[in-house]
């Protein structure tokens, strides 16, 4: 079963991370995997090429089936093994919409996390504009307070869907671990301190946790005026 799956990956790349996470919810541990380097451009090699044209991370064929989208992936992940590992889809139909809700919000706060961390990496210096940058820290922050007002009203102890874990969690808490790696202040943002530390150490976030922030747990402080 998992023999027949390869998943190439980068370490500290939230996409990888979802996928990773969701083979671990469904004890699909034993999968072939292979740890490649942003910085040495390996995404764009022939055998990232193979899999995804794109030339992007993660990589991930399931026998002749590939599905390279992150959340496409996890999604194929519970909807193929249901019945083993954990089921991450609520039966309550106010549960489910709300987990489906959240998970594809994410895909907005991912991307204006993205906006802050990365512009520098993004736009050639020559197109930077102090404007840009104050414009996309203040959309962060609505963003980020947002997310903290959602943990606040389904109050303490809660995932993103409710009491369970969820397929919710698995697109999204990679995305608040980036906040607090890059310098989120768990004082200004309670809710969140909350939630990262209620799932940091669950067995499928803590087993593919990423390499180097294990290596070099020291956090930056990118976002610390958040």
């Amino acid at each position: 079963m998992a023999e027949d799956m390869t998943l190439l990956w980068g370490s500290g790349s939230p996409p990888c991370w979802k996928v990773m996470i969701a083979l671990e919810e469904k004890n699909l541990q034993g999968y072939n995997h292979k740890l490649l380097s942003f910085e040495k451009t390996e995404h764009k090699s022939q055998e990232v090429l193979d899999i995804n044209p794109r030339g992007q991370l993660p990589a991930f064929k399931h026998g002749n089936n590939i599905v390279n989208e992150s959340y496409a992936a996890c999604m194929y992940l519970e909807s193929q093994f249901q019945s083993q590992g954990n089921k991450l889809t609520p039966d309550s139909p106010a549960e489910q919409a709300l987990m489906y809700q959240r998970m594809f919000e994410g895909l907005t706060f991912f991307q204006k996390i993205v906006d802050v961390i990365y512009y520098n990496w993004k736009v050639p210096e020559a197109e930077r504009h102090d404007s840009a940058v104050e414009r996309n820290r203040e959309a962060l922050t609505t963003e980020v307070k947002l997310w903290e007002g959602y943990l606040e009203k389904l109050g303490a102890g809660s995932c993103l869907a409710g009491k369970s874990f969820s397929m919710a969690d698995v697109v999204v808490f990679p995305s608040v671990a980036y906040l607090f790696r890059f310098g989120l202040s768990a004082e200004r943002y309670p809710q969140l301190a909350e939630y990262y530390a209620l799932l940091k150490d669950r067995p499928s976030i803590k087993a593919s946790w990423p390499p180097h922030w294990l290596e070099n747990p020291q956090a930056q402080d990118t976002l610390k005026d958040i």
